[in-house]
């Protein structure tokens, strides 16, 4: 189960994200938070995903629904702090050279 929490913060929306992104009903949840911080005008977007343990296909599928509703709208999206199984995962799937992946929240430009 995901557990996430969302704030705002100096025009950055940041979503923090805990436990195992496993695309389970909270996916949908998660997408549609950030939908309300596009529709509020929010174009940039971090995902600290430094709590997850683990991720599998479907989670990737809702980081990749997050990265597109935000490029759509000419924002960008910030994986940050990626425990080391992640990284491999996104290391593995090439997916990053798609995401931007930060160390802190003072990266996002």
């Amino acid at each position: 189960m995901t557990q996430f929490t969302a704030e705002e913060k100096n025009s950055v929306f940041i979503l923090r994200l805990s436990g195992d992104l496993i695309g389970e009903s909270n996916g949908a949840a998660i997408t549609e938070k950030a939908g309300e911080a596009i529709q509020k005008g929010f174009r940039k977007c971090v995902v600290d995903i430094s709590g997850l343990r683990y991720i599998n296909s479907s989670g990737i599928g809702v980081l990749i629904t997050l990265l597109t509703k935000f490029r759509n709208k000419s924002g960008e999206l910030y994986l940050m702090k990626p425990s080391e199984s992640v990284q491999k995962l996104l290391v593995i799937t090439k997916l990053n050279a798609i995401f931007t992946i930060i160390q802190s929240e003072e990266e996002v430009k």
